[in-house]
């Protein structure tokens, strides 16, 4: 593999305190950089301080949205030993977001080696406080100079990192969430399961409809019936009816996410019965209304966030009387557990970073 020239930074800054973090407001002292150029391949990886980026007007990017990007975490455990999440399965969806958007393939390896060394050199950055953790940013733009309607013949991959807290104000306490029928973010034959710049473009007017009546997120229907659930704004949604447990199938429409996949895994493995299957709201809301629903949303940000009230059509429904539900939570706690070491990682999900840190 090509080594990664480093340049560290001479104006390194102190990271912030760990109480006082939020999410995706502070970043680090480096970042990572890998360039392609047609002919060329993607060649030039490097480590260079933390700064803006120049862009040309014309840049592809900023006319025609051609971008992706990933997100993952590193987690410092009780032990002082840092940990990364599901690497390999990050990096490989890079490349499956990158193909949807005709973005040339980026080495496997190279994905995980630029996370790796990138998180090395700002490790003194990754919190200690559970329920924090260093999020993790690899993206792509387009960066070739024209007007016009055509994959651009140069890009830019880099990767940007920064201590977080709990993405949601609620942290682990129930969201209340507003499933619509007005609006769509994504469509099969579309993007939807590209994670990629556009697709959360498309669901900001909604959600910002949905925080104006007191909720948190968006609960996406389909597009074509308006009746199927697809997935929240920043989460796959999964729920519990009786003995079932139900999530959207990855139909083209939405993201396959990592966490999902985790979740699936141990519900699976703990012997429960699991449905990948159409979700119609009706069947939701029957079971809200006979008390025999359980419902969370899972994504790398929060990893399990309860849902304690579903909007719909102007009526609000309490889930599980508004508290988290006991599988919820165990889900939670295991996946937590697994991250920060404190359980076994009998799946092989996390990668140490290969230092034992204490302080």
């Amino acid at each position: 593999m090509t080594e990664i020239a480093i340049t560290r930074t001479a104006n390194p800054k102190t990271p912030p305190a760990d109480d006082t973090l939020a999410f995706g407001k502070v970043f680090t002292d480096h970042m990572f950089l890998l360039n392609y150029d047609e002919g060329k391949g993607w060649h030039s990886p490097r480590i260079e301080p933390y700064g803006p980026f120049t862009l040309d007007p014309a840049c592809c990017v900023l006319h025609y949205g051609q971008a992706i990007f990933d997100g993952l975490k590193a987690f410092r455990g009780v032990d002082g030993q840092i940990r990364l999440f599901r690497l390999a399965d990050h990096a490989r969806r890079v490349n499956r977001s990158g193909h949807f958007l005709c973005i040339p393939e980026i080495d496997p390896a190279m994905i995980e080696e630029s996370i790796r060394a990138l998180v090395e050199v700002d490790q003194r950055w990754v919190p200690h406080k559970p329920g924090t953790s260093l999020y993790i940013r690899p993206t792509v733009i387009a960066t070739e100079t024209f007007l016009g309607v055509h994959p651009s013949h140069s890009y830019l991959y880099y990767v940007i990192v920064g201590p977080v807290g709990a993405y949601y104000k609620e942290g682990m306490n129930p969201v209340r969430i507003l499933a619509t029928e007005k609006y769509v973010r994504a469509v099969q034959g579309g993007m939807g399961a590209a994670k990629t710049a556009g697709n959360y473009a498309a669901s900001l007017f909604g959600a910002e409809e949905a925080q104006k009546q007191g909720y948190t997120q968006v609960l996406w229907l389909d597009g074509v019936h308006h009746k199927y659930l697809d997935e929240v704004g920043t989460m796959n949604i999964m729920l519990k009816i009786g003995d079932e447990v139900l999530t959207p199938p990855l139909n083209g429409a939405i993201l396959a996410g990592i966490t999902r996949d985790s979740v699936l895994t141990l519900l699976r493995d703990w012997g429960l019965k699991v449905a990948e299957r159409p979700i119609s709201i009706d069947e939701v809301l029957d079971a809200a209304k006979a008390g025999t629903l359980e419902m969370w949303g899972t994504g790398t940000a929060a990893v399990i966030s309860p849902v304690g009230e579903l909007g719909y059509k102007g009526e609000r429904y309490v889930i599980n009387g508004g508290k988290t539900g006991e599988l919820t939570q165990k889900l939670y706690d295991t996946i937590v557990g697994i991250q920060y070491g404190t359980l076994p990682d009998k799946y092989g999900w996390t990668r140490p970073l290969g230092n034992r840190l204490g302080g």
